[in-house]
C-alpha cells in the first residue's frame, strides 16, 4: 500500500498515464508526449501517491497497468477525444484540415489502396499530417495507436466501427519466364503446380489464406523461399524465383505477375475499414477514411 497524499489530478497526468499504457516503457511514453522519461516517471509516482496504490506493475515486457490504471485510462480517452473534437471545431471554419491521422494495414494493402488515395488528400489538405504504419500484427484502435485500420479478416472486432469493402480473392502467380514453361489453364489441376519452387510467408503469416490453401491442397509442397511481407513475395515472383499466392489486386496493374491459376476456390478474406467509434466523426479522420474507401471501390471494387 502506498501512502496517499492530497493532489488534484490534471488532464496532463491522465495523458501521461494513457501514453505509458500504450507505449509500455517510460522512454517510449516520453517520446509520444515530447518529454523525457524522468518526467513521466515522476508523474506516475505522483498519481500512485494520490491513489494510495500502484497503477502499474513493472515487468520485463514493460509497465503493465493495474485495474485502476485501466479505469483511469478510459476517462483519459474521453478527455483525449473531447480535445480532438474541440480542435476539429476550431478548424471547421477553415476548409484546410490539420492534425495527424494514423493509418495501419499490411504493406501490400497500404501500397495498393492507401498511398494512391492520399494523393488527392494531400493536394486538398497540405497541412494534414498522415502516418502510415505497415505491420502484419494489428495496431490497436481501442488504445488509439492508430485512427484508421484496413484489416483483412472474416471476423472483424465488435468494439470498433467497421465497413466491409469487399472480398479479397487470390491466385497463383509466376514471373514471365517461368510462366512460359507452364501450361496456363485456369481449369487445370492444382497438382501441376507442386513441382515448381514456391515462395511463401509461412512463418511470418501462418494464417494467411494463401498459406492455408496451399497446405490443404498441396500438402507435400515445401517452400523454396520465404519472406515476411507480401510485397517481398510479389517482388521475388517478378524476378522469376518461383511461384506464390497473391491477392488478385497485386496483378491488376503489374504485368510482370502472370496468373497460373485463379481464382483459387475457398481462398478469400474480407477487407474491412475500421475506425474508433468516438473518433470516426472527426473531420480529418472521416475525410481520409472516405478517400480510402472510394479508392478501394473504384472501377468496380476489389478484383
Amino acid at each position: 500500500m502506498i501512502a496517499t497524499v492530497q493532489y488534484e489530478i490534471s488532464p496532463t497526468d491522465l495523458s501521461i498515464l494513457l501514453a505509458l499504457i500504450r507505449a509500455r516503457t517510460l522512454a517510449d511514453a516520453g517520446a509520444l508526449l515530447g518529454m523525457n522519461a524522468s518526467t513521466v516517471f515522476r508523474a506516475v509516482q505522483r498519481l500512485e501517491r494520490t491513489a494510495g496504490e500502484r497503477l502499474f506493475e513493472r515487468t520485463r515486457a514493460g509497465y503493465r497497468p493495474t485495474d485502476l490504471a485501466t479505469q483511469l485510462s478510459l476517462q483519459a480517452e474521453i478527455i483525449e477525444t473531447a480535445l480532438a473534437q474541440a480542435q476539429s471545431a476550431f478548424a471547421s471554419s477553415d476548409h484546410q484540415l490539420t492534425g495527424t491521422v494514423r493509418v495501419s494495414a499490411v504493406d501490400a494493402v497500404l501500397q495498393a489502396f492507401v498511398v494512391p488515395a492520399l494523393v488527392a488528400v494531400r493536394a486538398e489538405h497540405p497541412r494534414l499530417n498522415i502516418e502510415l504504419l505497415a505491420s502484419n500484427e494489428p495496431f490497436s484502435l481501442t488504445h488509439r495507436e492508430v485512427d484508421i485500420a484496413l484489416r483483412s479478416t472474416n471476423r472483424p472486432p465488435q468494439h470498433v466501427i467497421g465497413k466491409r469493402l469487399g472480398s479479397i480473392r487470390f491466385g497463383v502467380f509466376g514471373g514471365r519466364a517461368l510462366a512460359r514453361n507452364f501450361e496456363r489453364d485456369s481449369s487445370s489441376s492444382a497438382e501441376g503446380l507442386a513441382d515448381l519452387p514456391w515462395i511463401t510467408v509461412d512463418d511470418a503469416m501462418p494464417e494467411h489464406p494463401g498459406v492455408t490453401w496451399r497446405k490443404r491442397v498441396l500438402p507435400n509442397v515445401k517452400p523454396a523461399l520465404q519472406a515476411n511481407t507480401m510485397q517481398m513475395v510479389a517482388r521475388m515472383i517478378e524476378q522469376g524465383l518461383g511461384v506464390g499466392i497473391l491477392a488478385l489486386f497485386h496483378a491488376r496493374e503489374n504485368k510482370d505477375l502472370v496468373p497460373l491459376k485463379l481464382p483459387l476456390e475457398d481462398c478469400n478474406i474480407d477487407l474491412w475499414l475500421l475506425t474508433h467509434p468516438e473518433s470516426r466523426h472527426l473531420r480529418r479522420i472521416a475525410e481520409v477514411a472516405a478517400r480510402i474507401e472510394a479508392h478501394v471501390l473504384r472501377d468496380g471494387g476489389l478484383p
